[in-house]
């Protein structure tokens, strides 16, 4: 989910590219920019680089361990000795 303070950073520029006739209405603007993004966001799932980059790392550990598991596979139908036979 997106950090409150990058919500309200969003809708405070939303709400500085407005004509001016509408500054005047600048603070109920930005509570209902923020409220609809936040809305929007929350409906999109999203989640944070971190989040991702932790989930790539054990996405990665995985498929390494499928990978040797895969190889110890093979070499036991075949016949072979694994590393683990010793």
């Amino acid at each position: 989910m997106l950090d409150p303070k990058q919500l309200d950073e969003m809708a405070k520029r939303f709400t500085e590219n407005l004509p001016s006739g509408l500054r005047d209405f600048q603070q109920e603007v930005e509570k209902n920019a923020r409220v609809a993004m936040q809305s929007a966001f929350s409906r999109m799932e999203l989640v944070t680089r971190e989040e991702f980059d932790a989930q790539a790392k054990v996405l990665a550990r995985t498929r390494e361990r499928l990978e040797a598991l895969e190889a110890r596979l093979k070499a036991l139908e075949t016949g072979e000795p694994t590393s683990s036979d010793s």
